[in-house]
């Protein structure tokens, strides 16, 4: 099968949906489809090899020229193509530069009118691209493109999927009206859309009453992980107990509630030595967020007990998992994907995790985790305390999340699943009328 599979950049940040889209690409590959990864709003960034083609299409710095200034809405292709040069936009991804909610929204609206707003040249030009090369199917990384799901449509008539990963933590920190306006478009673009993809039954749930989409047309094809270097650890890597968080650094994500479940543990003297070593992409606005826990800490005289690694590659990643004896993520939203959970429960660290979004589903089929109450540091802290208590507990969660993983959250087994999907609709049939599969 050839597929068209569009991602998008995150800039310097690993981004999960673009660690997801991939790994699905390059298992896609392996199994013999013909899958052409196609970067949109900056190079995509992967710690694992990259699958992506060279070209970016709804170049970043494009995309803001032709919102704020109409002179760039009618440019020559070939200046269009210098601007989206990939080394200009790692350049200008560097700097880090806050864009202000008001002018977000208003670009988030523009990209979802498609052919009707500011960027129409930028999406005719990666219709008329994907028209080329003539796919079976195309498939659009988040609801917030689906806008291009028209052009691609009137391009080329093949079906289109529209993928769900997480993408309403970004359309509610907009704002109104840009928020409700947005979520309206999405809902009269998904008339284009043959097939909408969650990454977890939670996350199908959830979209399908968001955004008003009957939960007939969503199927759900769980995120799944390559396991090249996890390894199941022998050992305790020092008798210190460890406690890992491994996310983006944001108030959203709850390292300020890990902090304090993890004073009231070093806060017991009847505990052995606990230490909090937290990695994961800072951006430019949270630097103050990590500064005043990092601050938080050395008033409670914690400073020696919390590390903070910045962001980590594959390498380093791996090497991380090894040190920890647990890992948690006590996110303060209703996460739907959870990736940071199946990577530690590949290197057989067990996980301790709010009962809420993706987690629940994860813990509930790998074994390989305790969860607890959300927003609640005590019973965070609860948790932690039954794994350091009870070793043995410890190493049976770590056993079964390892197993669980693997028999659940391969990265073969999402490559497989996603061509089902793309099958059903290549060969014309129509499972909206017989339900959906979770």
């Amino acid at each position: 099968m050839k597929i068209a599979y569009l991602t998008a950049g995150a800039g310097q940040m690993f981004c999960g949906s673009c660690l997801r889209d991939n790994t699905l690409a390059r298992t896609l590959r392996d199994a013999g489809h013909d899958v052409l990864l196609m970067p949109c709003y900056t190079p995509t960034r992967t710690d694992e090899p990259n699958a992506s083609g060279p070209r970016v299409f709804l170049g970043g710095i494009n995309m803001f020229l032709q919102q704020h200034l109409a002179f760039f809405r009618h440019t020559p292709r070939l200046l269009d193509r210098l601007l989206d040069a990939p080394a200009l936009l790692r350049l200008a991804t560097r700097f880090g530069v806050s864009v202000d909610p008001h002018d977000l929204g208003a670009m988030t609206l523009s990209m979802l009118d498609g052919p009707d707003g500011f960027q129409r040249k930028e999406v005719a030009a990666l219709a008329a691209y994907v028209a080329e090369e003539a796919p079976d199917i195309v498939t659009i990384p988040n609801s917030m493109l689906s806008g291009l799901a028209p052009a691609i449509k009137a391009a080329v008539n093949v079906p289109v999927c529209c993928a769900f990963q997480g993408e309403e933590l970004f359309l509610d920190s907009l704002g109104e009206p840009y928020r409700s306006r947005c979520i309206a478009t999405i809902r009269r673009q998904a008339g284009f859309v043959d097939r909408f993809v969650a990454v977890s039954q939670y996350g199908a749930d959830f979209m399908a009453a968001y955004l008003g989409i009957d939960r007939g047309r969503i199927d759900v094809v769980p995120l799944g992980i390559s396991f090249d270097g996890h390894e199941r650890r022998s050992g305790p890597a020092s008798d210190t107990f460890t406690i890992g968080y491994l996310a983006r650094i944001a108030p959203e994500k709850g390292l300020h509630v890990l902090c304090e479940a993890f004073r009231t543990l070093v806060a017991d003297p009847s505990l052995p030595p606990v230490r909090l070593v937290a990695a994961g992409y800072l951006g430019p606005e949270h630097r103050a967020y990590l500064t005043r826990l990092q601050a938080q800490m050395t008033d409670w005289g914690l400073a020696g007990r919390f590390e903070y690694r910045g962001e980590l590659d594959r390498d380093g990643k791996l090497r991380y998992l090894r040190e920890l004896s647990v890992l948690s993520v006590p996110g303060d939203y209703e996460d739907p994907k959870g990736l940071y959970l199946l990577e530690a429960l590949a290197s057989g660290i067990p996980v301790v995790q709010p009962r809420r979004g993706a987690a629940i589903e994860i813990v509930d089929t790998t074994g390989g985790g305790l969860l607890t109450t959300p927003r609640d540091p005590a019973a965070l802290a609860a948790g932690l305390r039954r794994l350091i208590e009870d070793p043995v507990e410890r190493q049976r969660l770590a056993d079964r999340g390892f197993e669980g993983v693997r028999a659940h959250y391969s990265a073969r087994q999402m490559a497989e699943r996603t061509i089902e999907v793309y099958s059903t609709l290549v060969s014309g049939v129509d499972r909206a009328q017989g339900g959906h599969r979770a």
